[in-house]
């Protein structure tokens, strides 16, 4: 698997051809859901071939994007499956990372450690403290999509959210979990709850 290669194609396509409303859903998005990655499955003992699966999975898991927002997870892995065999991924391979893309669309229902940690490193920003500034720019897209209107609007959604969401694995949980209950409280207080 040429991962640097594929790394390399993606993030270019990406970042040329990405529609510029896409605050949120954008190359930065990615480059940190991979860099959370990485860093979920070093504490987690991931290595080798899987953590080649899971960056790559990282990688193409907003791909969607480039042709539309609605179903974007079976658009991604159609992408993944026209580019990936040029760059050594077999059917396997490519199956396995399909997966995770999948595991990625909410409510999220992950059914592998892999896809745990891919559900946790894409939304990891909720237990971090650039919450309100990456959340700020989904509420910027989901405006442009006329899904949002007011920023009352938004809070009410982002508590919704953060109550239904939580995290898999052990090290998002213990990295994460408290400053995600911070971030909810922020939100509440912004509503006057």
């Amino acid at each position: 698997m040429k991962y640097a290669e594929v790394k390399e194609f993606i993030l270019n396509k990406l970042k040329n051809e990405l529609p510029d409303h896409l605050s949120y859903h954008s190359v930065g998005h990615v480059k940190d859901v991979v860099r959370s990655c990485k860093e979920i499955a070093d504490r987690e003992d991931i290595s080798n071939t899987d953590l080649t699966l899971l960056l790559t999975a990282a990688l193409f898991h907003d791909s969607g994007f480039l042709i539309n927002s609605k179903n974007h997870e079976e658009l991604s892995c159609g992408i993944a499956k026209e580019h990936l065999p040029d760059y050594g991924y077999n059917n396997e391979d490519i199956e396995r990372i399909c997966g995770m893309i999948r595991a990625t669309k909410v409510p999220q229902k992950p059914q592998n450690h892999l896809e745990e940690i891919i559900c946790d490193a894409d939304l990891d920003y909720l237990g971090r403290d650039d919450f309100f500034t990456i959340g700020g720019k989904l509420f910027d897209e989901l405006c442009v999509y006329g899904i949002l209107s007011t920023e009352d609007e938004w809070n009410e959604l982002q508590v919704k959210f953060l109550e239904a969401h939580h995290y898999f694995t052990k090290t998002a949980i213990e990295l994460r979990q408290k400053k995600k209950d911070e971030n909810l409280a922020a939100v509440k207080a912004k509503l006057g709850k």
